[in-house]
């Protein structure tokens, strides 16, 4: 276990909370911050089955750290934002439901992040924003395939080029959140969420987190192919079996 300075976890009842911890800089994104989410998305305790995503303080996630912009020649630049692509897709690909609970900025990087989670929350404070083009700069982070997956390329386009920003029930409109509740309630509402989740099989909330975005990127045939695959393998365990015996032989208690 390492010392974690700009993120915090815990586990109670088979639920993770992994909080971005940088309050003081409203939860900006910089390379630290980046290695303790990766150590923790590789070291996940065997009884976590949901894990919620939260910021603390009065923002979700500001986006990057601007100090992050470092003067490196452009191969450097591409391996740093390989590292972030690699990193964030840890958060839809180890296998674990992720809830987000927004609130306040949910910008630039911080769409990034959102957008790895598999279900997401607002309050009503929350607004989404991607200024990396009024600053002259791109999306290093995943945003060009994940928020684009999510609100399109033409939204994603039209707020690169204007820096607008979306209000908490604009940005449900889009898809940036599946809830939006009263303020001060996303991270409430988050853990219900996880609740429920943390209730399902392993196996299905794996087969659902790590089947359902790839088959999206497949040909008709070869997604409906992998759907069989993936259902032969989680209808036929142990878990599973037990699960549907249950409900097939409740009304005969």
């Amino acid at each position: 276990m390492i010392d974690f300075q700009f993120v915090t976890f815990s586990v109670e009842d088979g639920i993770g909370h992994l909080q971005l911890n940088r309050p003081e800089k409203k939860n900006a994104i910089h390379d630290p911050l980046v290695d303790e989410i990766d150590y923790v998305l590789n070291h996940i305790p065997e009884e976590v089955r949901v894990i919620v995503l939260s910021g603390n303080g009065t923002e979700f996630c500001a986006g990057l750290d601007l100090a992050e912009l470092k003067a490196r020649n452009a191969f450097q630049v591409v391996k740093h934002s390989n590292n972030w692509h690699r990193i964030f897709a840890n958060f839809q690909s180890q296998g674990v439901p992720m809830v987000a609970a927004m609130h306040g900025a949910v910008i630039g990087g911080g769409m990034e992040i959102a957008a790895c989670a598999h279900v997401r929350v607002a309050d009503e404070t929350t607004y989404y924003s991607l200024p990396e083009g009024r600053h002259g700069i791109f999306t290093g982070g995943g945003a060009s395939v994940n928020v684009r997956t999510i609100i399109g390329a033409s939204r994603m386009t039209e707020m690169m080029l204007t820096g607008r920003k979306l209000t908490a029930h604009e940005g449900e409109s889009y898809g940036m959140s599946h809830y939006v509740v009263p303020k001060g309630e996303s991270l409430n509402k988050a853990f219900e969420l996880a609740k429920t989740i943390a209730t399902n099989s392993p196996y299905s909330n794996w087969a659902m987190t790590t089947g359902i975005t790839r088959i999206d990127n497949m040909s008709a045939e070869e997604g409906l192919y992998t759907e069989s695959l993936i259902c032969g393998i989680t209808q036929t365990s142990p878990e599973v079996q037990a699960r549907l015996d249950h409900f097939l032989n409740r009304k005969k208690k």
